[in-house]
């Protein structure tokens, strides 16, 4: 079994002074530890009935898709404003770094549809909060959400008591 973190890059100060990203970037450039990423989000959902797998953008579509590859389920991105040529649902929100506006095609998600809601990093949580509230208004059914890392401390999953939570990295 692969340590995982061995592979994650911790940059201090980036995108503003204070933050510590996480980059996930070395980990998916590596086959062995993409797989074995993938392999970890994976557990537990085979038996979750899932229909599709909704990912925020940008890296929430790497991974998703990579999942909805695994599991045999279609993938649905979630895109920020403007970016979507078709009929769309808005949702607005507020990040730790401002406000930011997330869409979904409104025929992207059939009401009643079994989602799974999949994104890299879980810190406040509010893209993920946004993305699940985004697709409630279209009436899906989140069964889970899925994260590839999570930082503990900052109580991003408190937001999100009301789902199954798990990421695959914790710090």
């Amino acid at each position: 079994m692969t340590n995982l973190k061995n592979f994650v890059r911790v940059i201090p100060d980036f995108p503003r002074e204070g933050v510590r990203f996480y980059d996930l970037g070395p980990l998916m450039a590596d086959a062995q530890a993409f797989s074995e990423l993938i392999g970890r989000m994976e557990k537990g959902l085979d038996t979750l009935d899932i229909d599709a797998i909704v990912g925020p953008e940008a890296r929430g579509f790497v991974l998703g898709g990579a999942l909805a590859m695994k599991l045999g389920a279609g993938f649905v991105p979630v895109r920020k404003a403007g970016k979507l040529p078709s009929e769309v649902v808005t949702f607005r929100y507020g990040t730790q770094y401002g406000g930011e506006v997330l869409e979904i095609s409104r025929d992207a998600i059939r009401e009643g549809q079994r989602v799974l809601v999949v994104d890299d990093l879980l810190a406040t949580g509010s893209t993920a909060e946004a993305t699940c509230q985004l697709l409630e208004k279209l009436g899906a059914k989140i069964v889970a959400v899925r994260f590839a890392l999570e930082i503990t401390m900052l109580g991003g999953r408190d937001g999100l008591a009301a789902y199954d939570v798990d990421a695959a990295i914790k710090y």
